[in-house]
């Protein structure tokens, strides 16, 4: 069967989940890295207890859960509070993620890993071919603030922990510009994704 895994990424705000919930409504197979977290951080994994050794056991709650605001809280707010959560995770969320993927490519048809840290965590090199959606910060700021109740001191946060627009635009494939009307940018989208399965000869 013929397939091709798109890599999804952008910057928070800027409208990736809305594109990846568009493929997945379009018929594509889509990864969600966030919901590939929380299956490997799910209460009682062991990489749960070693979050917790060292963002306080106070992170999991009554239930064994995860208490994710209070971990971004914590994770965010030092560059290297950062890079400790990441190095942490990726490689774990990426181990399942590519199960997802390998089970997908026996179906054919478009794949789409749907990845915040797509290149800081290595979860490219499981993609044929990557987008990134970008935006100016004022437009995400608003966006994530109505999106996540956050307020604007915990919207900077999780901005700031991200890299800038140029990272996105050197490291990806395609960039899609997230800062037009969300029906314009959904339509960009939608010509890539069709484009990009004439390519590979999906269509």
């Amino acid at each position: 069967m013929v397939s091709v895994v798109i890599g999804l990424t952008g910057q928070t705000g800027a409208g990736k989940s809305t594109l990846a919930s568009y493929a997945e409504e379009k018929g594509c197979r889509v990864v969600n890295a966030d919901a590939v977290a929380r299956e490997v951080m799910q209460a009682g994994s062991s990489l749960l207890k070693g979050l917790a050794e060292i963002f306080g056991y106070d992170i999991i709650d009554d239930k064994g859960g995860l208490k994710r605001r209070l971990l971004a809280e914590r994770a965010f707010s030092t560059k290297e509070n950062t890079e400790l959560l990441n190095r942490m995770t990726h490689s774990c969320i990426n181990r399942r993620a590519e199960e997802y993927i390998k089970e997908y490519r026996k179906e054919g048809g478009v794949i789409v890993y749907d990845c915040p840290l797509l290149f800081e965590s290595g979860g490219d090199a499981l993609c044929d071919i990557t987008a990134a959606v970008t935006a100016p910060e004022s437009v995400r700021m608003n966006r994530i603030m109505s999106r996540d109740g956050l307020t604007e001191k915990e919207a900077l946060l999780r901005i700031r922990a991200q890299k800038d627009e140029d990272f996105y635009r050197t490291g990806a494939d395609v960039v899609i510009d997230g800062s037009a009307e969300m029906e314009k940018v959904i339509r960009d989208f939608d010509a890539f994704l069709e484009e990009t399965a004439r390519e590979r000869g999906i269509l």
